[in-house]
């Protein structure tokens, strides 16, 4: 009977070593496994750079150097978008580009297609003699589309614009409220193309006829997972420009797009 209980007794401290000392390996080589398999953490910034560069030679001597920044984050019911781009060129050794823009706005989603924003701009333009124009307004936009590939926005709001001007040896300071009309549409055209537009419109609040008129239609193809090729199209009208210069500026940019 001794020799059946104690035989019994190292059986069951056998099994209960196995069982104990066969898990912790099995947990210790799950464990490993979730850990390498585990995705690296998402980039929150969706950031990219673009440059452009025409040369020519021979019976015209140009180059006109093109690059900008961008960068946009959504999180929770928050959008940023942030962005920098400038042009600079010359023509038989005269300078006929140089400009630098820099633009940001924050958007709080209220809804889901209903959110409030505030958003900056800053503007030079040697050429046009605008020594600098910069913008703040605040204001409410809606999302009419809001769907994967498509997406239809309109914004509306009142703000201020201050801007210096200089034409020779005149120097004029404006400031003034305006009320800003704004829509973008983005489109989704495959898995490596997209295309976009947009158009804001800011007339002086008490001089209807003073007015600014911004337009950009872009089209984009991926090459690979980081490079793309971009052409965009950028229009900008003032009615009441710098003495002696034109009222619209329009450019046609083609280059190559970097996604970090």
């Amino acid at each position: 009977m001794k020799l059946t209980i104690i035989g019994l007794a190292s059986t069951v401290f056998v099994l209960a070593g196995a069982v104990a000392f066969g898990q912790a390996p099995a947990t210790t080589t799950t464990t490993t496994a979730a850990t390498n398999t585990a995705p690296p953490p998402k980039n929150p910034w969706d950031a990219s750079a673009a440059v452009g560069l025409t040369l020519t030679r021979g019976n015209s001597k140009t180059v006109l150097l093109s690059g900008s920044l961008q960068g946009t984050k959504k999180w929770d019911q928050n959008e940023v978008d942030l962005g920098a781009d400038g042009v600079y060129g010359e023509a038989n050794g005269v300078k006929n580009a140089a400009s630098i823009h820099g633009s940001s706005q924050y958007n709080r989603l209220f809804t889901d297609r209903f959110f409030g924003y505030i958003r900056l701009d800053g503007l030079h333009d040697g050429i046009a003699d605008i020594d600098y124009r910069l913008s703040a307004i605040p204001g409410a936009g809606y999302y009419f589309i809001k769907a994967t590939n498509t997406t239809f926005r309109g914004e509306i709001g009142p703000g201020v614009i201050t801007e210096q001007d200089s034409a020779g040896t005149n120097r004029t300071d404006h400031t003034y409220m305006t009320l800003r009309l704004a829509e973008r549409f983005d489109q989704k055209l495959s898995a490596n193309a997209k295309l976009w537009e947009s158009l804001e419109f800011l007339p002086e609040v008490d001089k209807l006829k003073n007015y600014i008129a911004n337009f950009e239609l872009g089209v984009e193809a991926s090459m690979s997972k980081s490079f793309s090729l971009q052409t965009v199209l950028q229009d900008s009208y003032h009615s009441e420009p710098a003495e002696g210069r034109l009222k619209n500026d329009l450019k046609l940019i083609a280059g190559v797009k970097y996604k970090f």
